[in-house]
């Protein structure tokens, strides 16, 4: 063939072209609660695993790639890796101390509380189905042991066949003195079902009152709501790192006129089993409304603000600020207690009583403003409220809406609107004001789903409050006694628009309840767990938290 029918045939055959890759992503984030399974040794699992997955995932795709597309093009199955099952963890915070030193200073010194203090821990972990509890313990931050809850299992149990058999390890009321981990171990990888509750009371001095958090678990990004550096206000922020790797905080923080630019919120250094107590009236002064983004790079951590009043000589109240739900379009907070609105509106116009009242506080991260739509619904229905409910949050700051004129009773409130938001109710108890009164915050809870884990303390009156905005929902209570037993399930059948309110015995069967495994059944349902105390003004809110993770997959997509 000569050199120009050569060129000739070649330029009528179709040209080959070079493979197209495939477009490189990141894999998608799982939810916020599997984002602190690598304290310690699960972060450098997870880590690896995760290395591992993609090395073989790429050698498979890149050799696959090599081969030439057809004319209509390929497509790609895109591989899902399992995401390996951590540690459950419950990070709680130091028992309130008393805060001394100047307000300007940002690193918080303290002072002992009061002579009738006292910090308790409780917690539960749950067995998997086949009754084989997993390896559990509480250990200071720092890593030392302070008790087991259970041994670690000498072999994995094989899968149940026919309904579940459960068990459950318990510690209750175990006094503590500093910052607590309380963890469990995954079994046949899923995480373990567990909870950490931490509760404190007090008699006499400044912080007297009750505070209790469900210890959340670490993660890198959450929103506090309820602090406030008005005079007489104290809101110190406990940052603790219960990994292995050092952690790196940012603050964004909000107030009524916007967000509060200040050089001190950025760069925070939280070493591996440490906290850091950090005075946010030192960063904002004078402020009444405060929201708080708390941001980290490196290890995950846990938040709580520790939140006091002192009204003149007379205690206002204390309580821990837990984190609430990342920002959405949709807030639901359970466990609204609401006094006498004539006798709460009397004290509210007393010097100092201003925020003495039920309230709701709502933060918009966003510049828009968001027209917020409230439900305010009881134990008879939903209640009508000012304007229908509608009330305007301006962006970029945090809006404080009075809950006038609400009868006497127990609410879950919802509040809807088509910006993004974090929300928080105030709870107040007391109507003298020459008396100590108290006061807590209902962070916005996660949807109930199957086997939620809640603790309770020993002592005091323990009420779980759940709201059902819409439709009607199934709640199913099982109690958890003080000797590990799985009692009896008892089911509530709840109307949309209303709140139940279920009193926790002190026994079951003659013996101490130690926590309960709360599921969900139909439409939405929130829950939380209130607390007070016989004869005194105490009270908490702690929203039901999400229940663990299950075996997992994410899509991985990789190429070269």
């Amino acid at each position: 063939m000569s050199e120009d029918q050569a060129k000739e045939t070649a330029a009528k055959e179709p040209q080959t072209q070079e493979p197209k890759q495939p477009k490189e992503t990141e894999p998608q984030e799982p939810r916020q609660r599997r984002k602190a399974k690598g304290a310690g040794r699960g972060i450098v699992t997870g880590v690896l695993s995760a290395v591992v997955i993609l090395a073989a995932g790429g050698g498979v795709i890149s050799a696959a790639s090599l081969m030439p597309e057809s004319s209509g093009g390929r497509a790609l199955e895109i591989p899902q890796a399992d995401v390996p099952a951590g540690h459950a963890l419950g990070v709680c915070p130091e028992p309130a101390r008393l805060l001394a030193g100047t307000a300007d200073d940002t690193d918080a010194q303290f002072n002992p509380v009061s002579q009738s203090a006292k910090t308790l821990l409780n917690a539960v972990v749950l067995s998997n189905a086949a009754g084989t509890i997993p390896g559990s313990a509480i250990v200071s931050l720092g890593g030392a042991s302070i008790a087991e809850i259970a041994k670690k299992p000498t072999s994995t149990p094989s899968p149940v066949v026919g309904p579940p058999v459960l068990a459950a390890a318990v510690v209750s009321d175990r006094p503590v003195a500093s910052a607590t981990v309380t963890g469990a171990e995954a079994i046949g990888n899923e995480q373990a079902s567990m909870a950490a509750h931490l509760n404190y009371t007090a008699t006499d001095g400044d912080l007297r009152g009750e505070a209790a958090t469900s210890c959340p678990q670490p993660g890198n990004d959450s929103w506090l709501l309820g602090a406030s550096t008005a005079l007489g206000r104290t809101a110190v922020l406990n940052i603790s790192n219960a990994s292995g790797t050092p952690a790196t905080a940012n603050l964004d923080i909000f107030g009524a006129k916007g967000q509060i630019q200040v050089a001190g919120a950025r760069g925070l250094l939280v070493p591996p089993g440490t906290t850091r107590s950090i005075n946010l009236g030192g960063l904002a002064p004078g402020e009444a409304q405060l929201a708080v983004r708390l941001r980290s790079s490196g290890g995950p951590v846990a938040g709580t603000i520790q939140q006091s009043v002192l009204r003149g000589l007379t205690p206002g109240g204390i309580e821990f600020l837990a984190p609430g739900n990342a920002p959405s379009n949709v807030q639901v907070m359970s466990g609204v207690d609401i006094q006498d609105p004539a006798a709460v509106k009397a004290l509210g116009v007393t010097s100092g009583f201003a925020d003495a009242s039920p309230a709701l506080q709502i933060a918009v991260p966003g510049a828009a403003d968001a027209v917020v739509q409230l439900r305010v619904m009881g134990t008879n229905g939903e209640r009508p409220l000012p304007n229908g409910g509608a009330v305007t949050a301006k962006g970029g700051s945090v809006t404080t809406i009075p809950l006038d004129g609400v009868p006497a009773g127990n609410y879950t409130v919802s509040a809807s609107s088509d910006v993004a938001f974090v929300a928080s109710a105030r709870v107040t108890r007391g109507l003298k004001a020459e008396e100590a009164v108290d006061f807590a915050w209902s962070p916005s809870a996660a949807r109930l789903g199957s086997q939620h884990i809640v603790a309770v303390p020993r002592e005091g009156e323990r009420f779980l409050s759940f709201g059902v905005p819409e439709g009607r929902a199934t709640i199913s209570l099982t109690p958890v006694t003080v000797d590990g037993k799985v009692r009896k399930t008892t089911t509530s059948d709840i109307a949309g628009g209303t709140t139940a309110m279920v009193k926790v015995p002190e026994k079951v069967d003659d013996v101490v309840v130690a926590g309960y495994i709360v599921s969900s059944a139909g439409d939405a349902a929130y829950g939380a767990l209130v607390l007070g105390q016989a004869g005194r003004s105490d009270i908490s809110v702690n929203a039901i938290q999400d229940g663990a993770a299950g075996h997992e997959k994410i899509p991985v997509t990789v190429g070269y």
